[in-house]
């Protein structure tokens, strides 16, 4: 392609790697973006609400709703035996959740029967009333309990081996043990979940779900009607946000709404307010990593030999699979010689714990930097140094193999972090600080510099596929659709831009039209920070066929080669012709072309071997580091956040801007999960923390004072993905483990830097001054 050829291309509004605005940001700011509680509600619509349990774990002996059947507004109660299939709303076929608890419930909050009324408030008012009679059962909500109380494991639990971990522990100069504690965090989503069903003919019904996995909702659905999927439609235009929480736990309200629509053969929406949404649904699963190190006088790892016991809730749900990513970043940036690494997914009597952002993958990299940590400490180095020293090295090193067996052969981690260190002057504001700590009695200063190594794809290789539906119409408009859904990171307008890309028009000839199991089937939840690599690359495919079909027709009807059919913006050279893109396929179109098409991709390479603990579960690993800076009162334990620096890694940005909030959005919700929020559950099972006023998000204001954030422009993904970009929306989330981890070192200079803190997540100002007043006495 000459250079005049080349600086046309960049004349097209639409092309990837252009930082194009988010498809619905302006109707986001003034409140028109449509969500399910905006779609106009039919004439006969009716309110479904839940009772739910008020016992931890007990046998159900009675149930009187003759109250609640009364209850004025009333049309219909039903409970888990009015359930026309199966009882059951276990995402992976475990058959450990009942959509309706019917002779014995496991937390309090457990949904028990479902009311539907002529308005909400109405059945929310009507549940109130049921008469439940239990038998209490013995009931422990925390990780030591369930150790303590030898509970069952919700899934088979997996193992990580390499090397020879016991003897060369034995051997290692130095050795140390300790545990830490992290915890959970709930996904306080703008929008809580919400389903709309409307009944259909014969067997079928349409579902509106604010949902991340359409085709499972579809499957639920279809599970609990005794009807095939193809007679359930689910649609997701948008979602007020996610983060994994609506990835499984949206499917007990569509089908809910789904039964009583087909019941009573009306239209019905379940929506549950901040409470209920709170106590039913599950969240992040707090940790417990219980480990052993050797390492030498420098501070080089030998051995790790590690446990994860993890809070999973009464059922499987997704615990295995993300007990299972905390294993696979266990590692975090560095290199174990030997290692031993073990999972507990333990079944609690409390909600069960789902995906969140990270997918566990947060908990098993902030223990190894727990780890970096206290090796720090005990050889009397900066934490910086002691992950340098112990980072992967680069192919025939050496140390480039993974717990799991995987070889990391794009590390890019050490480039990354010596850029930030010396862009945030990091050492020069380390001796700073130093010096400020050993002037003053009360506030405290530290920073820290942490990296990001984050495996992308889903570890279940199947889910690792993605399809996509292009027509393109006479007026030259384009329609496209494909199985990712829209949580406000932005997903629809990079695969809008691929297309635009693909076809060389502007942008706003792409029509984004909402996720439906209708077109495009069969597709894998958006999640795994997959959604752009597997949405956009079936996108690409789809206008491949129909480019092909275009220039074969084109090359046929004029007389030309195919190579000189070139797709230029908002027009086709076809030899010495410019032809508008519309004209062109109008002429298309009168030849019979084929204008539309079904595009399809796969992830390469993967494969993975549960039982034996080995394979590639990863296409290729996203890379990030962050520097912050913390101030703490001594003597109250709170703190500021006075600055951070990112550095992270991209690949080729399909949208620079889109991304870039991705990275800020992440390592804020991070900071949350690692300072400010505090799940609690009482000595009765009972959620405490379950509204604003109990549980702390972080506000604006919060926000690092300074806040400096760069996208690593010189990255470019090693392997063939869309635009050699890289997956943006787990990866920094990690980020935000640097705040922790300065925190740490402000707290440790009460103790003139002597020992490691071991300050467990979250940090809030209470254990935050807990830690101070540990350091005073040692």
């Amino acid at each position: 392609m000459d250079k005049s050829t080349f600086e046309d291309r960049k004349l097209i509004n639409g092309q990837m790697h252009a930082s194009l605005r988010h498809d619905s940001a302006h109707k986001h700011v003034i409140g028109s973006a449509d969500y399910i509680d905006d779609i106009p509600e039919p004439s006969d619509l009716l309110h479904g609400a839940l009772g739910l349990s008020d016992r931890a774990h007990a046998e159900i002996v009675a149930m009187d709703l003759s109250e609640v059947q009364t209850y004025p507004g009333v049309v219909w109660v039903f409970t888990g035996k009015d359930i026309p299939g199966v009882n059951d709303i276990s995402s992976n076929g475990s058959h450990d959740e009942p959509l309706l608890a019917e002779t014995k419930v496991e937390f309090h909050g457990q949904p028990i029967f479902a009311v539907i009324a002529q308005t909400r408030e109405i059945a929310r008012r009507a549940a109130r009333k049921a008469k439940i009679e239990y038998r209490d059962l013995p009931h422990w909500s925390d990780i030591d309990g369930a150790i303590d109380n030898g509970s069952p494991l919700v899934i088979t639990p997996m193992t990580l081996k390499r090397g020879e971990p016991e003897t060369e522990m034995a051997n290692a100069p130095r050795r140390l043990t300790g545990r830490m504690r992290i915890g959970g965090q709930e996904h306080f989503y703008l929008e809580s979940h919400i389903a709309m069903a409307i009944p259909g003919e014969d067997d079928e019904v349409a579902v509106w779900s604010s949902t991340q996995h359409p085709s499972e909702v579809q499957h639920i659905v279809g599970h609990v009607l005794h009807i095939p999927s193809n007679a359930v439609t689910v649609n997701v235009r948008r979602m007020g946000g996610g983060f994994g929480g609506k990835e499984t736990q949206g499917n007990q309200f569509a089908a809910l709404a789904a039964i009583a629509a087909k019941k009573l053969k009306r239209a019905i929406k379940f929506r549950p307010d901040r409470d209920e949404d709170m106590s039913a649904t599950g969240k992040r699963h707090d940790f417990r990593v219980d480990y052993e190190l050797g390492f030498d006088d420098e501070g080089r790892i030998h051995a790790v030999d590690a446990t994860y016991s993890a809070r999973c809730g009464f059922s499987s749900d997704l615990s295995g699979p993300v007990t299972d990513r905390a294993l696979f970043h266990a590692d975090s940036s560095y290199f174990y010689p030997h290692v031993h690494l073990t999972s507990q997914p333990l079944k609690t009597h409390t909600v069960s714990n789902t995906a969140f952002r990270g997918f566990g993958g947060p908990q098993g990299m902030l223990g190894a930097e727990r780890f970096i940590e206290e090796i720090a400490y005990a050889v009397g180095k900066d934490p910086l140094d002691i992950r340098k020293l112990n980072f992967y090295g680069k192919p025939g090193s050496g140390r480039t193999t993974t717990p799991y067996h995987q070889e990391v052969e794009d590390n890019i981690i050490a480039r990354v972090v010596e850029e930030l260190e010396e862009s945030a002057d990091y050492r020069a504001r380390r001796n700073a600080i130093v010096a400020f700590n050993r002037d003053n009695r009360y506030i405290r200063k530290g920073i820290a510099l942490t990296p990001v190594k984050f495996g992308i794809s889903f570890t279940m290789t199947a889910f690792n596929q993605a399809g996509a539906l292009v027509h393109i119409y006479q007026d030259g408009s384009i329609h496209l659709n494909h199985g990712g859904t829209e949580m406000g990171q932005g997903l629809y307008t990079k695969v809008a831009q691929v297309l635009a890309d693909s076809f060389q028009v502007d942008i706003d000839k792409v029509k984004i039209t909402a996720t439906t199991t209708g077109k495009v089937p069969n597709t894998s939840a958006t999640a795994a920070s997959s959604g752009s690599d597997l949405n956009g690359m079936a996108a690409f495919d789809a206008a491949r066929q129909i480019k092909e079909r275009l220039v074969a027709f084109a090359a046929e009807k004029w007389g030309v080669p195919a190579d000189e059919v070139v797709f230029l913006p908002n027009r086709v050279r076809v030899g010495d012709l410019d032809i508008p893109f519309p004209d062109f396929i109008k002429q298309a179109y009168l030849a019979r072309v084929q204008l539309s098409a079904a595009g399809f991709y796969k992830t390469p390479k993967i494969h993975w071997d549960r039982k034996a603990g080995r394979g590639t579960p990863f296409y290729y690993f996203a890379y990030g580091a962050a520097c912050s800076e913390v101030s703490i009162d001594t003597l109250t334990g709170e703190y500021l956040v006075d600055r951070t620096d990112i550095l992270h890694d991209v690949g080729r940005s399909l949208n620079p801007a889109i991304d870039i909030g991705q990275v800020e959005g992440a390592f804020v919700q991070g900071m949350g999960w690692l300072t400010t929020e505090e799940l609690w559950w009482d000595d009765k099972g009972r959620l405490r923390t379950h509204a604003p006023s109990t549980y702390k998000i972080p506000l604006a204001s919060d926000r690092p004072k300074i806040f400096n954030v760069r996208l690593a422009e010189w990255s470019e993904n090693a392997e063939a993905t869309i635009g050699r970009s890289k997956a943006v929306g787990e990866p920094p989330f990690m980020l935000a483990i640097s705040v922790l981890e300065a925190l740490s070192m402000a707290v440790a200079s009460v103790a003139n830097y002597r020992v490691c803190p071991q300050l467990d997540a979250p940090a809030t100002p209470e254990r935050v001054l807990m830690a101070v007043e540990r350091m005073k006495r040692v």
